[in-house]
């Protein structure tokens, strides 16, 4: 059984196009913080059109998390950008690529963030 971030990456993989980021251009490289291994997911976006990969590359923009928190946000309980405010993710780069990613995300539930993580 996959966890809630593949699920979330292979997914968006399997779209290929996504009307969202019809006006976005570059990469973003996800860093999630396993204990004492870092997975990695880079994303190439280009007007719209996605490819996901495992690579661990330069990229335009970079997220970085503990693989529990991006769970959280890629199952709709966490809110990415509370998430930055409060320091549980850092980002890195092209802050406008960063922000139109975020909508792909699923909505918050409403008192999800009252947990601190």
């Amino acid at each position: 059984m996959a966890d809630a971030t593949t699920d979330f990456f292979e997914s968006l993989s399997r779209r290929g196009h996504e009307p969202l980021l019809e006006k976005a251009r570059g990469t973003l490289r996800i860093d999630l913080d396993r204990g004492k291994r870092t997975e990695h997911w880079f994303v190439k976006v280009d007007k719209g059109d996605i490819q996901v990969s495992h690579r661990d590359g330069k990229a335009d923009s970079s997220i970085r998390a503990r693989k529990d928190v991006f769970d959280g946000i890629a199952r709709g309980e966490t809110n990415a950008m509370a998430a930055v405010l409060r320091g549980a993710v850092a980002i890195d780069g092209d802050f406008e690529l960063i922000v139109l990613f975020q909508r792909l995300f699923p909505g918050a539930r409403r008192g999800a963030e009252a947990t601190p993580r």
